[in-house]
Formats: structure tokens, C-alpha cells, sequence
């Protein structure tokens, strides 16, 4: 008969995938993305940086993501499974810089156009018109009641998938026009299918 090994095996679970998210935003983009991890209860882990705009949000990225690679030789579990940028096209004068420089260091981007905002719209309705972000804030306090800068994600989540599919139907017809980014338009359905693979 043969010996069984007795030794306790060392516990084994899958590491969590983490991200990356540096935004324009402090509030909006963080509760949206943080109701999500929470509600849906996705193992992943989401460090955040907020409050900077495009080109400083992309260096902030580009530095970030370089220290993780270096703390990666020991431990290859400090590596970020996915480095994004998000913020608003509005009027910032430095977004095709920050674009390039993304490209260049391998950084996701989820830009919207004209605002964050255009995101939580399209979890109710259709948008394909040109849209001022003030509107598209008004819109969305007419279906959140109590929408200020913050989200409360649990009223959403029946509706993400509709969501993705609206900006992925604007994204592939803005491109389709030859359009690609213009107003309106957002990538942020990227982010949320990559944080739910």
C-alpha cells in the first residue's frame, strides 16, 4: 500500500487581476467603477488616481506603471494587469500629446466626449447627436435622482450591458464616418469589459 504524503499543501488561490485607473475625476469615474467591483463582486483590485488632466494623468500612468514593473522582479504580483487613462476631451488643449505618449508607453485610454457623464447617460437612452457635457449632466440627473459627481452603481448594473452596447454602436459609427473620438463618444465600456473579463 502505498504511503500518502500528510504534508499540508501551501493554501492556493488565484491572484486577483489588478488595475491601473488614473482619471480626471475624483469622484464620478471611482464610485462608478468601485459600485461595480463591489456590487458584482469581481476579484480584482483597482488602485486610483484622480484629480489630473490628460497629459498629467498619462505621465502619472507611464511612471506608475514603470515602478510596478521594476517591484514585478520580486514579486510578479505588483504587476498591473491593465494601466487606463480616463478623462474628458472638454477643452483641454494637450489630448493628442497625451495620446501619443499612451500609445508609445502602452497605456489604455477610455476617453469620453464630451464627458464621463456620457457614460452614465447611455445606460438609459440613445444619444448620437452632438452634446454640451452640461446637458449631458442634466440628463442624467433626470434619471438619478440624486446624481452630484457621485454614483451609486447598484441602479446601473441592470443596465451596463445596454450601455456597452450603445457606446460600442457610437464607437463603431464615429469611426464608420471617419469621426473617431468626436463628440459624442466614450470609451469607457472598454475599461468595464476589461475590469469583468
Amino acid at each position: 500500500m502505498a504511503r500518502r504524503d500528510l504534508r499540508r499543501r501551501k493554501p492556493f488561490r488565484d491572484p486577483k487581476k489588478r488595475f491601473l485607473v488614473v482619471c480626471e475625476g475624483e469622484v464620478t469615474e471611482k464610485s462608478y467603477l468601485e459600485g461595480m467591483r463591489i456590487t458584482e463582486r469581481l476579484l480584482v483590485d483597482i488602485k486610483y488616481i484622480g484629480n489630473m488632466k490628460p497629459k498629467q494623468a498619462v505621465d502619472r500612468a507611464v511612471a506608475e506603471k514603470e515602478e510596478s514593473e521594476r517591484k514585478a522582479v520580486k514579486d510578479p504580483y505588483e504587476r498591473f494587469d491593465g494601466v487606463w487613462c480616463v478623462f474628458d476631451v472638454d477643452e483641454h488643449p494637450w489630448i493628442p500629446a497625451a495620446k501619443a505618449k499612451a500609445a508609445i508607453s502602452g497605456l489604455q485610454l477610455a476617453v469620453s466626449n464630451p464627458c464621463f457623464e456620457l457614460w452614465i447617460y447611455l445606460h438609459f437612452a440613445e444619444q448620437s447627436a452632438h452634446i454640451h457635457r452640461h446637458k449631458v449632466q442634466s440628463l442624467c440627473r433626470k434619471f438619478l435622482s440624486n446624481f452630484d459627481k457621485r454614483v451609486d452603481y447598484v441602479h446601473l448594473a441592470p443596465l451596463r450591458q445596454s450601455a456597452i452596447n450603445r457606446a460600442r454602436k457610437l464607437d463603431h459609427w464615429q469611426r464608420g464616418r471617419g469621426e473617431e473620438g468626436a463628440n459624442p463618444s466614450t470609451g469607457v465600456y472598454k475599461l468595464v469589459e476589461a475590469i469583468l473579463e
